[in-house]
C-alpha cells in the first residue's frame, strides 16, 4: 500500500515537475529571444544611432552577445549552489533575475533621451539576463530527469528544452502583433509591451515552481551528507574532457538556430528588403517545427540511444545549410517559408536528447554545475558570436555561401564531439555499501 501511494506521490510530482520545467523556461526564452528580435529590428536605431547600418546592428549583436558571455557566469554561481542547497531555490531566482530585467528593459529611456547612458544600461541588463538563463536550464533539466523514470529519461529531459521553441514563438508572435496593432508607433514606444508582460509571465512561472518539491535523488544525497563543497571546481577539475565535449556537441544546434532566428531578420529586411512583419510570422515556423520535432527525437533517443539521434540530426543541418540560403535567397516567400520551415529539422532533432545527454554524463553531486557549465559554455562559442560572424563573413565576402560554410564546420565538430562521448543512459547512482556516488 506504501508502495502504491509513494508510486502516486512520484508520478504526481513528475508531472508537476514537467509542467515547471516547460513553463518556466518557457517564460526564461521569451524573454532572451524577445531581446534578440529586438537587436535585429529596433535596438540599432533606438540605442546606437549615430552608427552607420553596418556598425549600428554589429553593435547591437553584440549586446546580444554580452547577455551569452554571461550565461557561463549564471551557471558557474547556481550551478554552485543548486548542487549544495538544491534545485527548487535556484530555479525560483533565475526566474525573478530573468523577469525583473527583461521588465526594466521595456521602461528603459533611449539614446535620444540620455545618450550613451542608455546604451550602457541596455548592456547591464542584457548581462543580468544572461546570468538569470544560465543558471536556469542546468536545474530544470536535472531536477526533470531526477523525477523521471530511466526508460524516459530523454523525453522528460526534452519538456526543458521545448521552453526554447515555445518561448520563440510567443516572443516572435508578441513581436508580430504589436507591429500589426502599434504600426508606425512601434520603434517609437510599441516594442516595449512585449518587454513590460514579462512581469505577468513571472508571476505565473513563480506560481507553479513553489508548487515542485525537490528531486528524491538530491534529497537523500543531502540527508547522507554526500554533497559537494566545491562542486564547480571539482567538476571543472574532475571532469574537464566532458565540459568540452558537451559545449562543442552544440554547436550543431546553437549556431544555425540563432543564424536561422535572429541574423536571418536583419539579413532579410536590410538585404532583401523583406516586410519585418512577413519575416518575424515566417520565424515562427521554426518554434513551431521545433515543438515537433524536440520531444519526438527525445522519445527516439529513449528508445534508440541519444548519440544516433543527435548525429542524424547534426548530418541534416550540415546537408541543408547551402540549399537553406539559396532558397531564401531567391526572396520568393513560399520558398522563404519553405527554407526556413525545413532549417529546423536538423538542430530540433540535435536540442531534443540533448538535454537527456549531457546529464546523464555527469555525476549526481555534480550534476547541476557540469551540465550548466558545459551547456552555456557553448553560448560563448557558438550561439551567441553566430549573428556576429555571419554578419561579418556577409560583410567580408558578400555572399552567404561563407555562413553555410561555417555552418557546416560546426555541425562537422558537433558530430566528432558527440562521438567521443560515453553511452548514454548510466546515470551515476549511490553505492550504499562504500557510502560514495559512483
Amino acid at each position: 500500500m506504501n508502495n502504491q501511494m509513494d508510486e502516486s506521490i512520484r508520478k504526481k510530482q513528475v508531472r508537476k515537475a514537467a509542467i515547471a520545467s516547460i513553463v518556466g523556461t518557457s517564460i526564461e526564452w521569451y524573454d532572451f529571444f524577445l531581446y534578440g528580435t529586438m537587436a535585429a529590428l529596433v535596438f540599432p536605431q533606438l540605442f546606437f544611432p549615430e552608427s552607420n547600418s553596418y556598425i549600428g546592428i554589429l553593435q547591437s549583436f553584440t549586446t546580444l552577445f554580452i547577455g551569452f558571455l554571461a550565461r557561463p557566469i549564471g551557471a558557474i554561481i547556481f550551478g554552485n549552489y543548486g548542487d549544495r542547497i538544491g534545485r527548487k531555490a535556484t530555479l525560483v531566482t533565475t526566474l525573478l533575475l530573468m523577469g525583473i530585467s527583461s521588465t526594466i528593459i521595456g521602461l528603459l529611456p533611449t539614446y535620444e533621451n540620455i545618450g550613451v547612458f542608455a546604451s550602457v544600461l541596455l548592456v547591464l541588463l542584457r548581462f543580468v539576463q544572461g546570468i538569470g538563463v544560465g543558471g536556469e536550464w542546468g536545474g530544470s533539466v536535472v531536477l526533470s530527469i531526477e523525477w523521471s523514470s530511466k526508460k524516459h529519461r530523454g523525453l522528460m529531459g526534452s519538456m526543458t528544452q521545448l521552453g526554447v521553441p515555445i518561448g520563440l514563438l510567443v516572443s516572435t508572435a508578441a513581436v508580430s502583433l504589436c507591429i500589426f496593432f502599434t504600426g508606425d508607433s512601434f520603434e517609437s514606444w510599441g516594442w516595449r509591451i512585449p518587454f513590460l508582460i514579462s512581469i505577468l509571465l513571472v508571476g505565473v512561472g513563480l506560481w507553479i515552481r513553489l508548487g515542485i518539491e525537490e528531486s528524491p535523488q538530491f534529497s537523500k544525497m543531502k540527508e547522507e551528507n554526500l554533497v559537494a563543497k566545491q562542486p564547480v571546481l571539482e567538476v571543472i577539475k574532475e571532469h574537464p574532457k566532458t565540459i568540452m565535449l558537451a559545449a562543442f556537441s552544440r554547436l550543431a544546434e546553437q549556431v544555425p538556430f540563432y543564424i536561422f532566428t535572429a541574423f536571418i531578420i536583419s539579413y532579410g529586411t536590410e538585404q532583401i528588403n523583406l516586410d519585418k512583419q512577413f519575416l518575424t510570422n515566417a520565424v515562427l515556423l521554426v518554434a513551431v517545427v521545433y515543438l515537433l520535432v524536440v520531444p519526438l527525437s527525445a522519445h527516439l533517443s529513449d528508445k534508440f540511444g541519444r548519440k544516433k539521434i543527435y548525429i542524424i540530426g547534426s548530418s541534416i543541418t550540415l546537408i541543408f545549410a547551402l540549399p537553406y540560403f539559396y532558397l531564401f535567397n531567391t526572396g520568393v516567400p513560399s520558398l522563404i517559408i519553405l527554407a526556413i520551415a525545413i532549417s529546423g529539422i536538423g538542430p530540433g532533432m540535435v536540442y531534443g536528447p540533448q538535454a537527456a545527454l549531457i546529464a546523464e554524463n555527469f555525476p549526481l553531486h555534480l550534476r547541476y554545475s557540469g551540465s550548466s557549465i558545459a551547456y552555456q559554455l557553448a553560448s560563448i562559442i557558438g550561439g551567441g558570436i553566430a549573428p556576429m560572424i555571419s554578419l561579418f563573413l556577409l560583410h567580408e565576402f558578400g555572399s552567404t555561401t561563407s555562413i553555410s560554410l561555417y555552418i557546416i564546420i560546426c555541425c562537422i565538430i558537433a558530430i566528432i564531439s558527440v562521438s567521443q562521448f560515453k553511452g548514454a543512459g548510466q546515470m551515476q547512482q549511490y553505492n550504499h555499501k562504500e557510502n560514495r556516488i559512483i
